[in-house]
């Protein structure tokens, strides 16, 4: 959008676009250089690289900036990760070019030589192809005795690929979804309208519906349909224990319940039968679905854990460490915060695995990805 006196031209933005490749692999390479020409009078050189990808059109785009190497002309920079998308969008002949600068306070930075390379030959390793003369044009066509200026040499280069969720599930992963509802007295009386947990014949409370909602969907990628569900805060019969993990169907051998409308038909058996109290304490729940996932760490199950809740977390000092602690496990949860009650604020405090938080109808994603 322009903008400015009438009549008058301010300029114009022009907007190119590529397909991206579906290539996923991700390259890790590091390089050094050697004898780099001196630009600083008062020292040696502070060299970097810029990696340019070249486009359809001819251009490059720049995709990669090393660190700078202070008053050095023999650099080693360090090792970098980059989507070999990003490098030549899966077209392995394509030019990738390097430019060879001398870093400057002010921005101004020195050109000292560039060189182009591809993919394919990066590929290749160290090795005499990947050790690249670094020329500088407006030097070579000034000096008739110019050789060059300095060189680069590839140490080491590595592939890997990087798979999606998407993949692991193409590939056969099974989902195991597990849930825990708050039955904390904050809820209210479930026998009074007002509540949360209020069991009416005319249609679901805000527990079952947000239940219903995400696990209709959740319980299609989980093949034996088996849900593991729990509560937490409530006082159960006939002691009045309080417990922050017990199972909605009373079977501490076997807590699964056979698809959405099980656990549903648990859930309101429990209302029936425990005392709602409190405090809100998530670790407990967290750690008992951490504890499942650590024992299923070769790919083949993904553990989701839905909380649904209505108010601030009691034992968050416990709930981050519990989340840290599963941080690397194949674990996501998922909270769904119901009623009046403010969320947002609290949940930033919160670090780990995979988070995924609702708040009614508006939707705030935290997203720990403890792979990355």
């Amino acid at each position: 959008m322009q903008s400015g006196i009438p009549g008058k031209k301010c300029g114009c933005i022009v907007f190119s676009a590529e397909e991206l490749s579906n290539c996923r692999d991700i390259a890790t390479m590091q390089l050094c250089a050697n004898k780099l020409d001196k630009k600083d009078f008062f020292g040696k050189s502070d060299p970097f690289l810029v990696f340019y990808r070249s486009n359809e059109d001819g251009t490059f785009t720049i995709c990669h900036k090393t660190e700078v190497i202070k008053n050095n002309l023999n650099p080693v920079w360090q090792s970098f990760t980059l989507p070999v998308r990003a490098l030549c969008n899966g077209d392995y002949d394509r030019t990738v070019k390097v430019d060879v600068f001398d870093w400057d306070r002010d921005g101004s930075h020195d050109f000292i030589g560039e060189f182009t390379t591809s993919y394919r030959e990066l590929s290749r390793g160290q090795s005499q192809f990947n050790v690249y003369e670094v020329l500088n044009p407006k030097k070579k066509g000034k000096k008739k005795k110019y050789v060059n200026s300095g060189t680069v040499t590839l140490l080491s280069f590595k592939v890997e690929s990087e798979y999606t969720f998407v993949d692991f599930i193409r590939g056969g992963t099974q989902l195991n979804f597990t849930v825990a509802i708050d039955f904390t007295a904050s809820n209210g009386n479930p026998s009074q309208p007002t509540s949360l947990h209020y069991m009416s014949p005319y249609q679901m409370n805000a527990y079952a519906m947000a239940l219903k909602a995400v696990g209709d969907i959740i319980q299609d990628y989980d093949s034996d349909k088996l849900f593991p569900a729990y509560g937490f805060g409530a006082k159960l019969p006939p002691d009045g224990k309080i417990s922050h993990a017990f199972p909605l169907n009373s079977n501490t051998d076997d807590p699964n319940c056979v698809a959405i409308e099980g656990v549903l038909e648990a859930y309101f058996q429990s209302l029936r039968s425990v005392q709602l109290y409190g405090p809100t304490n998530f670790a407990p729940v967290i750690n008992q679905v951490a504890r499942c996932a650590a024992d299923m760490t070769d790919g083949s199950q993904y553990f989701v854990l839905l909380m649904i809740t209505d108010g601030v977390i009691s034992d968050m000092d416990q709930t981050k460490e519990a989340v840290v602690n599963a941080a690397g496990l194949p674990m996501s949860i998922i909270i769904v915060g119901v009623g009046p009650a403010e969320f947002d604020g609290q949940w930033l405090h919160v670090y780990g695995c995979d988070l995924r938080m609702y708040c009614g109808s508006s939707v705030s994603h935290l997203l720990w990805t403890g792979n990355e």
